[in-house]
């Protein structure tokens, strides 16, 4: 097994075409915190994927149930109010038939965002603040249920340093690496072992300073600067949210799928409204600065030569 590191390898431009593959027989796993979040990170890979013939499945680890209301519109609607759970269950329903995936709520509570200083305590019983094996179980069950090939999740810091996203880190590793031993987990089915697991690089430095850099030169207010300018700091040791240090591997040219994405975000009405940052730059003008969307190869069990532009590489996944 080996795991990638910095420098970043070099991609070469005319590698990064559409996929053109027939990837039936292929099952990738996402591993997303709330509902919501598959929508925002990696949407457009997992639409190209479904349309080749791949199964993609998204499991939701907590059903969002501490969110705040990000949508106006949705905030002043008081039955969003009162079932603000079952909204975002309609909303992802509607998400997953947008994008042709398949969906598994795992069932976890959402952890809610503390804040203050110092933090409060994680709500009693909610995901973030289970120990690692009651939070994984489920997802091992699930591993080895559909048996992916691919699992694709949060790094070390979660995306964001979100308590649910840090957790879905952690319990995506550990069914990585748990579930093809059968010593593990024990009554949750026969092991299985996935191939690779992605971290995905959705809000990284180079993508949201190519957006930043388009704004500005169009003569617009970039709603990215505070972020630019926080990542450009030379000491990023514990600074708050953390930085990054990943390094893009991996790249899949999603650019035809990039409307699929922002319908499904746009399915999440209570989460994203249609002047959010998401739809700053439009798909038309990302096709040209940006018409991938970028991975780090955590952990691999096949040889795979990087970079890659596609996930399936090493993987024997017609028999």
């Amino acid at each position: 097994m080996s795991n990638t590191e910095s420098p970043a390898p070099r991609f070469d431009p005319s590698l990064l075409a559409p996929l053109k593959d027939d990837y039936t027989g292929l099952r990738i796993l996402a591993v997303h915190a709330h509902p919501d979040d598959e929508s925002s990170k990696g949407a457009s890979s997992m639409a190209a994927y479904v349309a080749r013939g791949a199964r993609v499945m998204v499991a939701s680890m907590t059903g969002g149930e501490r969110g705040d209301i990000l949508n106006e519109a949705v905030n002043s609607n008081p039955a969003a109010h009162r079932d603000l759970a079952g909204v975002r269950r309609a909303e992802m329903k509607q998400a997953a038939e947008v994008l042709g995936i398949e969906h598994r709520w795992i069932g976890f509570v959402d952890s809610g965002l503390p804040e203050g200083d110092p933090l409060p305590p994680l709500p009693y019983g909610s995901f973030a603040s289970l120990p690692l094996e009651q939070a994984s179980a489920p997802l091992v069950r699930l591993v080895r249920d559909f048996k992916p090939h691919v699992i694709l999740t949060y790094d070390e810091i979660g995306g964001y340093p979100h308590p649910d996203h840090i957790m879905t880190h952690r319990v995506s590793v550990e069914a990585f690496e748990k579930a093809g031993d059968a010593d593990a987990y024990p009554g949750t089915g026969k092991p299985w072992q996935v191939s690779k697991i992605y971290y995905d690089r959705a809000f990284n430095f180079d993508r949201v300073m190519a957006f930043h850099s388009y704004l500005e030169g169009a003569g617009l207010e970039s709603p990215f600067a505070q972020w630019v300018a926080v990542s450009m700091e030379e000491d990023i040791e514990g600074h708050r949210p953390p930085v990054s240090r990943h390094q893009t591997t991996t790249r899949i040219s999603s650019a035809d799928y990039f409307e699929k994405r922002d319908a499904a975000l746009l399915a999440h009405r209570s989460q994203v409204a249609p002047d959010s940052l998401f739809f700053a730059v439009s798909p038309e003008v990302q096709r040209k600065i940006w018409p991938f969307e970028d991975y780090v190869l955590a952990q691999s069990r096949v040889e795979s030569e990087l970079p890659e532009t596609c996930f399936s590489t090493g993987i024997d996944y017609h028999s």
